[in-house]
C-alpha cells in the first residue's frame, strides 16, 4: 500500500508514520479502558476479547491469533507463529497478563515484527497495576 508524502531518515513516508501513530494511540485507549474496566489479574484470554470487541468498536480491522508463516531454508512453515492481535495490518500487538514484563518478552515482539514484516508493535501488560507501565512500544526497522 503506497500512502503518499516523501519518505523521512528512516525510509517511512510521514502518512504512513501518522497512520500508525493514530493506529496505536487508539490500541492504548482501548487497553487502557479494558484495564480500567476489568482490573489486572485475569486471563490474558479475557483481556484479549475485551480488547478485541473495543478496537473494533472503534472501526479498527484486528486479527486475533493471526497466523504468521516462517520462511526457512526456501521453505514456508505454516507452524511459524500466531501474534495475539494484528490491528489494520500495521500493528503487531502481544497481550501478557503477568506480574513483570521479561526482556525475553520485548525480544519476542521484536522478532514477530520482523518475521511478519511489520514496523510497530505494542507489548501490553494487563497485569500491570498501572497499565500505562505496562505498555511499550517496539519497533523495527525503523
Amino acid at each position: 500500500m503506497d500512502i503518499g508524502g516523501t519518505r523521512d531518515d528512516d525510509g517511512m513516508k510521514p502518512a504512513m508514520r501518522d497512520r500508525i501513530n493514530r493506529v496505536t494511540g487508539e490500541i492504548v485507549d482501548a487497553a487502557m479502558a479494558v484495564h480500567k474496566g476489568l482490573g489486572p489479574g485475569l486471563l490474558e484470554s479475557v483481556y484479549q476479547a475485551a480488547l478485541v470487541h473495543e478496537l473494533r468498536k472503534k472501526g479498527l480491522g484486528v486479527v486475533a491469533e493471526a497466523p504468521v508463516p516462517v520462511a526457512w531454508d526456501g521453505v514456508v512453515l505454516e507452524a511459524g507463529f500466531r501474534a495475539d492481535l494484528i490491528v489494520d495490518d500495521l500493528v503487531i500487538v502481544e497481550l501478557k497478563s503477568v506480574e513483570t514484563v521479561a526482556p525475553v518478552h520485548k525480544k519476542q515482539l521484536l522478532t514477530y515484527l520482523r518475521l511478519a514484516d511489520k514496523r510497530v508493535g505494542l507489548l501490553i501488560n494487563f497485569g500491570a497495576e498501572l497499565l500505562k507501565s505496562g505498555i511499550t512500544r517496539v519497533a523495527h526497522g525503523l
